[in-house]
Formats: structure tokens, sequence, C-alpha cells
């Protein structure tokens, strides 16, 4: 076989790099395969570069080192030089399993998305191809750990790529594969994802934080050399062994608790940390005793996962303490092992046990994902498969337990539902009550570590609509809408089929004459698979019996009175229009109302989504709106929109400013607003009456044209000193 791009000077060193790489590792391996799998890739993508113009066996052979600095199997190496080449290149699946054996073509399968497979639109063939490599982590886990070493790879080299494609990419990275990295204990990878994509998404906000962490990076470092130095003189005084690190929090980690806490760099607490590693978990703790001996520890900041690990097997102690000169600083302190799995996570498992798949069945961090997929399996709106994921894929927190002393694990801010589904669906469905730490308590009571919860139940009891708006895990939201999706349907089948009837009644058609076959083959046509769909989505509104009975019996009379209106009222001409009518349509109708929905407010540029009201046309969400996943539970009523290509009016968006109380800001604000010539609506100042310290809260209501505006006016006012947080808001009228 030629070498082709092999030859290549930049490649060729590449290569021999990864292998001495590898064999430094791995000295009594036979490496064949791996040149062979080197070579075949560089063939089959000799004719192909990367947009930033280099060779594309560069991105394989990348993807192979980072994947050898985590000193994964040959396997997994050999499948990060060859992820690609079904994919892209046309070469077939069996040829690389001949080639290189069943392992490797599993993961080369597993990482392959769904191309060559038509799909109504993107998002489902994303949702497939996710689905899929879902499915192949369960049976061999380094199919994902190939895909975040691709991704890694790719988030370095993103700014070869249009703005939008760099946009979607790291939203991606952020909801999807972060926390797969974080859920399967992968800390560094899960960092490095991280703070790439935050620098794509919000690059003002990363350069302005980062500005304001390296203006501080001298102190930093001067602080960090003496508190190693101390913690060792303590620690040898005590005959601890160990050794100490020194670090700065990451830049997107310091911004989700800036945006959580509403607080300034200066109030954050674990900007500095300190972690001590030593040899046995008796010196952890004797450790920490040594800590708080010296230094006074912040109340409520000490953390104990060893007794107690994080769902991913995260074990440390955690400590905030108030040091030297009044400086806060967070400590970690943990052994050898745990800062192996720490860092590494599952990833770890490959350094000691070979020629495995991955860990035991027993582990719970595959555990976790087995019951993602088989959650997940039930879905066929690609919308929801997304939303549902980036809510299982949250970070879990809260440690509560049953009366009994089982340990419950859940999301920050979940509720007794979350608790009560936790433990068994029959038990949330039938949840009428809790009682939490022996005292009744709402079902929306957000629950915290150590809670001891008692679910009340009743039979015959039905989960309420209104548990959406409050639950957090993806498990409670998909057994609360099955079950209100199949009371719904009933419903809309029940009313469907008489408004079937009644319509016959006033035609004079008998029903009884019109076959199954007949309703079946009109179902067909509007898309549905049955008679009884037909009924349902009669019911929900979808479209008017007067249209099915057209097409069942088109030779029946027209009767006199006034016809029944359609599900969907059209426009009026001369009639005043409802907000957004001008901007937003249905796909396929020019004569339905349609009005933006007053949670979200969407703005032209943003993804949106049209839901079918009873009686009120079709409401627009943007596509990121809480309460789309309250209002899709029935897909029936889901409905495709797109914003009018003409029409660029102004539309209103609220939005709720954070800052420090002090004189000026407000003419700063209104000065961004007046640059970009943005009419200003409302304006509202007021103090934050949740906060002690000296900060205000200010609602601007104002006009922008587009998603481009609004983001420029936000970043805008982040810039302005003061400014602790921004969200958009509801309710604009």
């Amino acid at each position: 076989m030629s070498t082709g791009v092999l030859e290549l000077p930049q490649v060729e060193e590449l290569y021999r790099s990864l292998e001495d790489k590898v064999r430094a590792l791995r000295p009594k391996e036979d490496l064949t395969k791996l040149e062979e799998a080197c070579r075949f890739a560089a063939e089959r993508h000799k004719s192909q570069t990367r947009k930033s113009g280099e060779p594309y066996i560069m991105h394989p052979l990348a993807v192979a080192h980072i994947l050898a600095d985590m000193q994964m199997d040959l396997v997994c190496i050999e499948t990060g030089l060859l992820h690609d080449v079904v994919e892209d290149t046309g070469s077939r699946l069996d040829e690389v399993r001949e080639k290189f054996g069943d392992d490797v073509a599993r993961c080369v399968d597993g990482v392959t998305k769904l191309s060559k497979i038509s799909f109504a639109n993107r998002d489902d063939r994303q949702a497939e191809s996710l689905r899929k490599m879902l499915l192949a982590m369960t049976t061999d886990i380094r199919v994902i750990i190939v895909k975040l070493a691709d991704r890694v790879h790719n988030m370095r080299t993103l700014d070869a790529l249009p703005p939008d494609r760099q946009q979607a990419i790291a939203q991606e990275t952020i909801d999807i594969y972060a926390p797969i990295a974080h859920r399967l204990g992968m800390g560094k990878m899960r960092g490095e994802l991280e703070d790439l994509a935050f620098q794509a998404l919000q690059p003002e906000a990363a350069a302005d934080l980062m500005r304001e962490i390296d203006a501080k990076h001298a102190q930093h470092e001067e602080l960090l050399q003496s508190l190693q130095t101390q913690i060792e003189q303590k620690l040898q005084r005590e005959n601890i062994p160990a050794r100490v690190q020194g670090r700065v929090k990451r830049a997107y980690s310091v911004y989700l608790k800036l945006k959580r806490q509403r607080i300034t760099l200066d109030q954050v607490y674990d900007v500095l940390a300190v972690r001590i590693i030593t040899d046995s978990v008796k010196n952890c703790y004797a450790a920490l005793g040594v800590i708080h001996n010296d230094w006074r520890p912040i109340p409520g900041r000490i953390k104990d996962f060893i007794a107690m690990p994080r769902p991913n097997l995260y074990q440390s102690l955690h400590t905030s303490v108030i040091g030297p000169g009044g400086v806060t600083f967070e400590v970690q302190i943990r052994t050898e092992e745990m800062h192996r799995l720490a860092e590494e996570g599952i990833a770890a498992h490959w350094k000691y046990k070979e020629g495995s798949k991955g860990p035991g069945e027993e582990d719970q961090r595959i555990a976790w994902l087995r019951q993602l997929v088989e959650w997940q399996r039930e879905m066929s709106d690609s919308g929801d498969f997304f939303s549902t994921l980036k809510v299982d894929l949250y970070s879990e927190e809260v440690y509560t337990f049953t009366p009994r002393g089982r340990v419950i694990v859940l999301p920050r801010d979940a509720t007794p539902i979350d608790f009560a589904y936790a433990i068994h669906s029959d038990v949330g469905n039938t949840c009428v009550g809790a009682r939490v730490n022996g005292s009744m308590r709402p079902l929306k009571t957000t629950l915290r570590n150590g809670d001891v919860v008692e679910i009340l139940t009743q039979a015959g009891h039905q989960p309420s609509r209104d548990w959406l708006a409050v639950v957090k895990t993806a498990r409670a939201r998909n057994k609360i809408r099955h079950v209100i999706n199949a009371v719904e349907r009933a419903k809309a089948v029940e009313i469907g089929q008489k408004s079937l009837e009644k319509e016959a009644r006033r035609r004079g058609v008998s029903l009884g004459r019109i076959s199954n076959d007949d309703l079946a083959s009109v179902a067909s046509e509007y898309g549905v698979s049955k008679t009884e769909d037909l009924y349902a989505a009669l019911g929900f509104g979808r479209f008017s019996a007067r249209q099915v009975l057209q097409k069942v019996a088109p030779e029946a009379p027209t009767p006199l009175e006034a016809p029944e209106p359609p599900p969907l009222p059209p426009k009026i001409p001369g009639a005043p229009a409802p907000d957004g009518d001008l901007t937003i349509h249905v796909k396929g109708a020019d004569d339905v109302l349609v009005y933006r929905a007053k949670c979200c407010n969407p703005v032209r540029g943003e993804q949106i989504v049209g839901y079918i009201t009873r009686g009120k046309g079709v409401a627009v969400h943007s596509a990121q709106c809480p309460n789309v996943q309250n209002l899709m539970y029935e897909p029936e009523r889901k409905i495709a929109v797109e914003w009018a290509r003409s029409a660029n009016d102004p539309l209103p968006v609220k939005v709720v400013i954070y800052t420090d109380d002090r004189p000026g800001i407000l003419h700063q604000l209104t000065s961004i607003l007046s640059a970009e010539s943005s009419n200003i609506r409302t304006l509202e100042a007021r103090g934050d009456e949740k906060r002690t310290d000296n900060s205000a809260v200010i609602d601007i209501t104002m006009d922008v044209r587009d998603k481009k505006q609004l983001e420029r006016v936000i970043t805008g006012f982040r810039r302005i000193p003061g400014v602790r947080d921004i969200e958009r808001a509801q309710n604009v009228s």
C-alpha cells in the first residue's frame, strides 16, 4: 500500500512521536497494527483537508495522541486513528473489521454518525447519532473515550470554522460532552472542554474574566507558593506524608459561581485552591484536622466526599478556610488513588486492567448510563431527547435518605416528587405528600443534603401537570409526561370521535356506513397510522371534523348552517395584528394566527417552536424556554414555525440586571441602549431584597431587532463595572 500522505514530514513526525509515546507505555506490545491503522487512515483521508488547510490525517493523529496521553489501550488508540474513515471516506465497516478486528470495528462504528441515513432535519440526525453512541457506550466504554478525545481536539482547533458552526459545536460540548466527562469522573477532560466552549460561546465574558484573573496572577502565585510551603511544614510536623499542589480555579467554573451567586470575583472563596495528596484515608482526615487547627473553616463549606462519594465515584475532603491575612482559599484532601480517579475517571481502568472493555457491571457510572439509555428509548422527538438528556447530565449533588437509611442521590434543587420517582415510578405516580425531616412539606420543596424524606401515597392518584414545572430529573419528567399524555390522549380520542359524529349528523351522513378501512386511509393521508390516531388528532385540534368528513364522504351535502371554524383561526383583514404576527409564520400556512409567547418573548435569530393552543392560535416559544418542556407532552400540538424573511420590526425584550448600587450606573446602561438605537419601553430600579450587601436590581424592557443586537446590548451591559449578572425576564406586556 502506498504510504501517500504519511510521507509528509509533519505527518511522519507526528506518527513517530505517537509510536514512541505508546512504546514507552507498552514496551512489550507489537505496534504493527498501530502503524497499519495510521497508514490506512492516511490513505483514505489523503485527498481531504481540514478547514485550517492542513492534511485531514493530522486530526486523527492528534486524537490518537490525546488517547496515548491518557494511557489508553491499543484498541482505543487505533480507533482514534480510524474514527472518521467510515463516516468521511466511504470505507466500509467490514473492511475495518477484517483488517483490525472486532473490537476496533465496534468502537469505530460507535463513534460514527448516522450521516448516510435520511432524516427529516439535522436535529433528528444529531439525536439519533447520540442515541447510537450512548447505546454503544453501554457495551464498550472506549467508544465515548474516543469521542471525548475527538471533541477535545475539535474544540482546540475551533477557530478555523465559521462563527455559527463554532457556536453550535461549543453549545453541544457544554450541554452534552462536558457533562458526560463529568459523569464518567474525567475531571481534567471536563475542565478543558468547558473552558474551550466558554471561550467560544461567550468570548467577551470569557476575555473580561480572564483579564480580571490575570491581573491578579502574580499575587495569586505568590500566595499559593506561600500556602504550599506553610502546609507542607505543618504536615511534616505531624508526620503526615503528602505532596501539596496549588491552583487557580478554572475560568468557566468561576463564571458559573459569579452568575449563580451574583457576586464579584473578590467574593469567591475558592478562586485559590490547595490540594493535599497523601497515602491513606486515615491521613486524609488527619490532614483536615491540621488545617482546621491552624486556620478557621468557613461554616457550611466542609464536604466529605470520602464517606459519601459522588455518583461518578469522586472522593475527596473539601473545606474552605480563612488563611493568613484574611485570604480565603479551598483545600482538597485525597489519596493518590482518589486523585488518579478524580483526574481520569473511568479511563484510569486501562492502566491496571488490560484486555478489558471497561469496568464491571456493578460500576455505578455505567449503571447510570444504562438507565439513561433505557429512558431515552421511548422518545421519538429530537427536541425532547436533547432537553431531557441535558437535564439528566447535570451534576448530582444532593444526598437524601429514606427513613430506613437508603441514600437517594438527586440533582441540585430536586423536590420530593423527584425523590418519589427515584424510588419507583408507582411511588411517584401515587405521591400525594411528603414528610421532610419529620415535618409535612409541599411537594415543590427544594431538598437539601442530609434530608430524610418520607413519601405519602394514595392508590388511584395520578400525577399533576403542574409537577412538570418543578421536577428536575429526566426520570420524573418522563414518567409524569407518560401518564399525562395517556390521559390527554384518551380525552382527545373521545373528543375527536364525538366531533366527527356531530359533523356527520349535521351533514346527514351515517358513520356506520363508513368502513374502518376508509377512515384508516384518511388517517394515512394526514400522516397518522390508525383510526384512533386520527380521532386523537381531531381532538387535539390538528384539523377539523369537516375536513375529515369531506374526504370519507365527499358526496355528502353541505349544511346550510355556518360551518365549524377551523382549529387554527385565520387572520382577519384590517384587524390589529397580535405581537409578532408579521415576523413569524407557520411553515406551509399563511393564514394562521401566530403570537410570541409572553414567557420567553423570542427575538429574530433565535430557534423557535410553535405550540397549538385551544382557540388562541399558535404560541411561539424560544426553543430554550423552560416552559417548552412542560407544554410539549402532547406532541400532536407541536407545529413548525419560522421567522419571516422580510419583516424586521423591533420586538420587546425584558432583561433583569443585578448590579452594585452606585451612582451613574443607570446612565451607563442607557448610554449603551442609545448607541444601539434601541428604544426603552420601561425601566425600573430597586434594591435587591434577597441580599444584605450593597446591591440593586434593574428591570429594562427594550426594543431589539434580532438576537445579534440583543447579544451586543447584553455584552455591553456586562462590561459595565458593578454589573454582576443579567437574565432574560418573563411577562413582557
